[in-house]
């Protein structure tokens, strides 16, 4: 039997859908988090803003206090970059990727950390951070006592992705520019890995937040590899079915999709938004022509607003001791109609990120 062939259009939909852009969601703080299955969060601020756009009646505070209880963290995991997840999700894809992140520093520090034992340095840095949480720099020279002749971030890294680590608050408190500082999952949460973690789970949450997706796709955003054989595994509960070049696409045989012209709101993303790094080929969100505006040299993916379903443009938060002004960078001429839903919308997130300022303003920058 054929499967059926998926337009770029409608995977736009079904994306859009599931990462609650289509309509804000009326979920709670680690509700939404869990089926997104965690932000990334190398920057402190953008988690924020990622859930004030996808809730009805997101706050700081709702963010911070899940902080501060410990019911989210922020550890490493997919793709080897920190992600906010919730307590149990950093207990279980920990577990799964704990290879992945295995082999990741090796091809990274491999070489850098030669006549190191690693299960003493795991050890070592385990009593270290439990003893008091660290930031990577103290981290790296006390193993540096211990391994004088190598490159003490080097050790701290590798410590990293072998060892579970969290970081504590305040780092992830909004606007909290302070040091990272890391100690032991366990100790943090006082329960180990999950030891029946499995990739089978991690692929079924993955197609509920991102499909339907292909295997590449899910390799892709995870940093897994050798999938094929979970996604045959899963079997029955998945359904088969092709993009427009003829690549296969699975997805959760329960979900159905949404119509290809549903219309969707304006939306505004944060900088590393998951909905930009979690396929293998961006065309259901960004045309390819535009990537070179949206990811730099040095890393970052910029934070960018949404038309009709995809990427149309970048924006900015300039802050002064006057007030705040958002600056929306079109990529091409907008209409009217988008036009003032842009400015409608930006000030609702104008109100979120510089509730404090004493005056707010909006600025088109030209095409």
């Amino acid at each position: 039997m054929t499967a059926s062939v998926l337009g770029i259009q409608t995977l736009n939909r079904a994306l859009l859908q599931r990462q609650l852009l289509i309509e804000r969601a009326d979920l709670n703080t680690e509700q939404a988090v869990a089926h997104l299955v965690g932000l990334q969060a190398q920057a402190v601020n953008p988690p924020y803003i990622g859930l004030w756009t996808r809730l009805n009646g997101f706050r700081l505070d709702d963010l911070e206090s899940a902080l501060l209880d410990r019911r989210l963290v922020r550890i490493a995991l997919q793709r080897s970059t920190i992600h906010l997840v919730t307590a149990d999700d950093a207990r279980k894809l920990r577990a799964v990727l704990a290879e992945s992140l295995a082999r990741t520093v090796k091809g990274q520090f491999g070489r850098a950390v030669e006549g190191v034992d690693l299960g003493e340095l795991v050890s070592r840095a385990s009593e270290l951070v439990t003893a008091e949480p660290l930031t990577f720099a103290d981290l790296g020279r006390s193993l540096a006592g211990r391994w004088p002749q190598n490159d003490p971030n080097a050790l701290a890294q590798t410590a990293r992705n072998l060892l579970p680590l969290v970081q504590i608050p305040p780092r992830g408190l909004w606007s909290n520019s302070s040091a990272a500082t890391h100690t032991t999952l366990t100790n943090w949460l006082g329960r180990d890995l999950d030891p029946d973690a499995e990739a089978d789970e991690y692929v079924l949450r993955y197609l509920d937040a991102f499909g339907p997706a292909s295997v590449l796709d899910m390799q892709k955003w995870s940093g897994l590899t050798r999938l094929k054989p979970v996604f045959a595994r899963l079997g029955d509960a998945l359904r088969i079915y092709q993009d427009d070049e003829g690549k296969e696409l699975y997805d959760l045989n329960q979900r159905t999709l949404p119509a290809a012209d549903l219309p969707v709101p304006v939306r505004f993303l944060p900088e590393f938004d998951n909905i930009l790094l979690s396929h293998s080929h961006r065309r259901r969100i960004m045309a390819e022509k535009y990537k070179p505006l949206v990811f730099t040299s040095n890393g970052i993916i910029r934070s960018t607003f949404l038309i009709d379903g995809f990427v149309r443009g970048r924006w900015r938060v300039d802050r002064t001791r006057a007030g705040a002004t958002l600056v929306v960078e079109p990529f091409e001429k907008l209409s009217s109609n988008g036009r003032s839903e842009l400015a409608e919308e930006g000030e609702r997130l104008l109100s979120f990120v510089a509730a404090d300022a004493a005056q707010r303003d909006l600025r088109f920058e030209p095409v």
